[in-house]
């Protein structure tokens, strides 16, 4: 835990008693001694993090292969998932959080008519949760932001993020506070839980990635078309088990939101977490922020701690390198469906019309915690303002998520809003929104085919709007802005023409020199912060009361031990699921994040969205002991509830890509499921599935996904034998024929520690057990 008391430099404003001089001069301490025990080798930024935050720092580190026990400085959570977070820290029985830890009201905001109108919406809905959670953080001594504070990454920016830090957060785009030189890493609930706890977080040691920027970026280009392009180099999956880090001259040219940005969507490559080095552009955002002492102390450790080594050779400290010439960086438009489609602008229109896209754009969105600050605001409204001087307002849609309600304070101050709203926008409010599908949409149909174009992050299949016809792609927000004023996805403004209201042909310019932080200064706007009690006993003595009656609430009741090897035996296939399957497949957002805080209401969506190899449909399943089709939840429930036996779940590749929801995991844990076999893991769902006592397990021959059909049983014939490296075996019987059995083998990562959560049913239940003993 970091030091409390007086500090001349704090960790955060709304935090005096951290201190950031401890915490440098503990991460010091730590790699010297790394280094006396291990070499005084050069080290990239990311090592020099990551190594500072060992709970041993003579642990020998292998990238790869090493489990670390880690001590994150600080732990985040936004309302969706802090929900369950808060349910389990409630459940350990502890008083306090033993690190600085916040929770941020962002996710239950649904987006409809308006910024002030939508807010009102939902702080009515939700009273019982805003009220549960702002109860839970006075008790527990979290910081609480309230609803319309804005979006929980702009805030960790804003008021949190400090360079060559470490936070955990309960949300997959935790990598944004990257952008200040943090190493910023999503987890479930579980996993913050732990460190809320004062426990040693539990990482594989990650390989690296170096990214060298050389060159300035210029015209149309922007910092997302750095992290569009490198999502079409690595892919979905090319980043996992990594942490890749963004070098060379080019950095220099970034500004500190830019990086983040760049950061944030590395969780679409399935990155452990990116940074960005200690530059004069991460110091000018700390004064910006009201934050000069921070930049002054950032200043005097820079080379030692906040920087990679001068004489770090890239070839020796990255496991891969990626160059990128930023001069030559053409702006990129990614999707449909899926982040990684990367495709220049100037490809654009041929490839639409060739893939037979919708070439209307029905709504073009900027914000989400992606690109939703006051550099991001300005460069639209630069492009913004050339239309209204020729009379020209967008086409299509145009919808404006301001971060933080300090950005959108600000924007409204200096006629950054009013240009925006003037062209034809909609300012929603500081909230997620559409980006996690909180979206009334009322301008299509459901289920016609259309076309949006945002600055978000993520473009899964039917995420933004529960359309499956929808197709999104994500560009940067002047991009966006572009396409929304010409109403078409073909439209090239690099080189096309905009019609002015008197009939002339005219080219938009690129944003050009626009102010990165605002000349005078941010306004803070209302005030939306809850601080904890500073009386400890007065806060011990708070209620936090969750309704037995209640639809949005539930306490939990732990998970049961493993009982043996009878229950892996002939545990039937629910699902094999077919192509990419996310956690919004696997445990949908929209309109179901209302029960993020009651673990029986919201499993009622558990695997709706995936497609059933065996029919190609969604949520539609067919019950192994009567032979009738249901939808998954119920079959799962009947596997349970009428035949008491386990059952498992098959995918293929990078299975829980996506967002750092643990209710994907929770879910099938909690209606019955014992395994899931797939041929590869995105990384937080891995954890999250071991975290909650479920067996995650990996085909060691790929090919034998398609040897198993989702009307087979199994048995894990060896699991007296389940040790660290020890490959399970499982005993596959076909559907009516008990005499065509087959063995297939599976791999697992679990370590010691990792197959005693599964045998006491939780990593929770686990935990609980080791504070009674040690009472």
């Amino acid at each position: 835990p970091l030091a409390r008391g007086a500090a001349a430099t704090p960790l955060s404003n709304v935090e005096p008693d951290t201190s950031l001089d401890a915490a440098y001069e503990r991460m010091q301490t730590r790699l010297d001694a790394h280094r006396a025990a291990h070499g005084t080798r050069p080290l990239a930024l990311a090592e020099k993090i990551v190594l500072g935050h060992l709970d041993d720092p003579t642990q020998e580190v292998v990238r790869g292969e090493t489990y670390l026990k880690l001590r994150p400085d600080r732990v985040a959570m936004q309302d969706a998932t802090a929900q369950m977070a808060c349910l389990q820290f409630i459940s350990s029985g502890l008083p306090t959080t033993a690190v600085p830890t916040s929770i941020h009201c962002d996710h239950l905001i649904q987006a409809h008519a308006g910024g002030e109108a939508d807010l009102a919406r939902a702080k009515t809905e939700n009273k019982e949760v805003y009220d549960f959670l702002a109860s839970a953080a006075a008790k527990y001594g979290m910081g609480f932001w309230r609803p319309g504070s804005g979006i929980i990454h702009q805030i960790i920016l804003e008021n949190y993020a400090f360079p060559g830090g470490m936070v955990i957060g309960t949300d997959s785009h935790t990598p944004n506070a990257g952008g200040l030189g943090m190493v910023a890493i999503g987890v479930g609930g579980a996993d913050a839980v732990d460190v809320m706890a004062g426990l040693a977080w539990e990482l594989k040691a990650p390989k690296l990635i170096g990214v060298r920027l050389t060159g300035k970026l210029g015209g149309w280009s922007s910092p997302k078309d750095v992290i569009l392009r490198v999502a079409g180099i690595l892919t979905v999956s090319g980043g996992t088990g990594h942490i890749v880090e963004y070098f060379g001259p080019g950095v220099d040219s970034i500004s500190a939101t830019g990086a983040g940005t760049i950061c944030n969507m590395g969780a679409e490559i399935g990155a452990t977490t990116s940074v960005f080095p200690y530059t004069e552009r991460t110091a000018a955002y700390l004064r910006a922020t009201r934050r000069a002492a921070m930049a002054d102390v950032c200043d005097a450790r820079a080379d030692a701690l906040l920087r990679a080594d001068a004489d770090a050779d890239a070839d020796d400290v990255y496991d891969q390198v990626i160059e990128i010439d930023l001069d030559r960086l053409r702006p990129h438009v990614n999707g449909p469906f899926t982040p990684d489609r990367a495709t220049p602008i100037d490809k654009l229109a041929a490839t639409a019309r060739a893939e037979q896209w919708p070439l209307e754009v029905s709504v073009g969105l900027i914000g989400s915690c992606t690109n939703s600050s006051y550099e991001d605001m300005g460069r639209s409204a630069a492009v913004a303002a050339q239309a209204l001087e020729r009379g020209v307002r967008a086409k299509a849609g145009f919808t404006i998520t301001p971060g933080s309600e300090q950005v959108r304070a600000t924007i409204a101050r200096d006629g950054i809003m009013d240009t925006l709203e003037r062209v034809g926008g909609t300012v929603l409010a500081n909230a997620c929104g559409p980006c996690i599908g909180q979206w009334r949409r009322d301008d299509v149909p459901q289920g016609a085919a259309n076309t949006i174009v945002t600055s978000y992050n993520r473009n899964f299949t039917a995420r933004n709007d529960a359309n499956p016809n929808t197709h999104a792609f994500v560009t940067s927000p002047e991009i966006v802005t572009a396409l929304a004023l010409a109403g078409r996805l073909d439209f090239d403004p690099t080189r096309d023409t905009l019609t002015a209201a008197d009939g002339t042909e005219f080219r938009l310019a690129p944003p050009g020199d626009v102010d990165v932080l605002p000349a005078r200064g941010f306004d803070p706007g209302e005030d939306t912060f809850q601080a904890p009690p500073a009386d400890a006993a007065a806060a011990a003595a708070l209620d936090v009361v969750v309704d037995p009656a209640s639809d949005r609430l539930q306490l939990l009741a732990p998970f049961a031990p493993f009982g043996g090897a009878a229950e892996l035996r002939d545990m039937p296939v629910l699902i094999k699921t077919l192509g990419k399957t996310t956690t919004d497949h696997i445990s949908m957002a929209g309109p179901w994040l209302k029960y993020r805080g009651h673990l029986e209401n919201i499993s009622n969506n558990m695997l709706i969205g995936a497609i059933n190899a065996e029919n190609e449909k969604a949520n539609c399943v067919r019950n192994q002991f009567t032979g009738v089709e249901g939808a998954v939840p119920d079959v799962a429930r009947e596997y349970r509830d009428t035949h008491g036996i386990g059952w498992v779940v098959v995918g293929g590749k990078n299975y829980g890509e996506g967002s750092s929801r643990e209710h994907a995991a929770l879910e099938p844990r909690f209606l019955g499921g014992r395994a899931v076999i797939v041929q590869s893991f995105a990384r937080i769902h891995e954890t999250n599935l071991k975290k909650q006592g479920l067996l995650a397990l990996t085909f060691q021959n790929p090919h034998d996904y398609d040897r198993l059909s989702g009307n087979d049983r199994i048995t894990i014939t060896n699991i007296d034998q389940f040790a660290p490296g020890v490959p399970l075996v499982a005993r596959v019987t076909p559907s009516g024929d008990d005499e065509a059995t087959f063995e297939i083998t599976l791999n697992h990562t679990f370590n010691a520690e990792q197959i005693e959560w599964f045998k006491a049913g939780s990593a929770l239940n686990k935990m609980k057990a080791e504070f009674a003993k040690n009472k």
